[in-house]
Parts: C-alpha cells; structure tokens; sequence
C-alpha cells in the first residue's frame, strides 16, 4: 500500500536550517508530482510546495520562496525539502502528500529561540 513517511523536523532558532525528507513506497513515485503541506494546530492545512515527476514544475507558496527548496531523488523515491532562514511562523507539522492525496504521518518543526 501506498506509505509516505517524513523524518527530518526538530527544534531550531530563528534563522537556522532544517531538511525534511519524505520517503515513499507503494507507487510509481517518480511518475507522480509531489507535495509538501504544513498545518498549525487549530489552523487548516497550508499548502508549501510542489514538484513534478521528473523535477520539474516547481512551484511555492509566496511566503517561504527564496527561503525553502523543494527536490526529489526518484532512484531513492524520496522527497526533501530545504528550509533555510526559518521563522517561527513556519512552525507547524509538515507532511508531505502525493498527486492522489496521500499525506504522511507528518514530523514537527519548531522555530523558537
């Protein structure tokens, strides 16, 4: 069956970096576009990110382009995402989700000082 699981969140200061990975089984990964979601408790899913087959299409929403960086390793079947320069507004559980809506279990990432 279809499993994505994110690993990679954690507590870091204002400014730092962090990698989340999601690794995939279950499916053609490299034939489906993927994505990355976050939700603040309380608060509706926000979409991030996302990233075709093939790694193109590329896209962001407005408020972490030019801060986090969306890739894929179809050999690993394994999606990342770079987020440099965090904030604590981009606290939130991040999941990632493939072109059918299928999410992870999703993994913390805490920006605090």
């Amino acid at each position: 069956q279809v499993q994505l699981v994110e690993s990679g969140g954690g507590l870091v200061q204002p400014g730092g970096s962090l990698r989340l990975s999601c690794a995939a089984s279950g499916f053609t990964f490299g034939l489906h576009a993927m994505e990355w979601l976050r939700q603040v408790p309380g608060k509706g899913l926000e979409w991030v990110s996302k990233i075709n087959g093939g790694g193109g299409g590329i896209e962001y929403t407005p408020s972490v382009k030019g801060r986090f960086t969306i890739s894929r390793d179809d050999a690993k079947q394994t999606l990342y995402l770079q987020m440099n320069s965090l904030k604590p507004e981009d606290t939130a559980v991040y999941y990632c989700a493939n072109a059918e809506g299928v999410k992870g279990q999703g993994t913390q990432v805490t920006v605090s000082s």
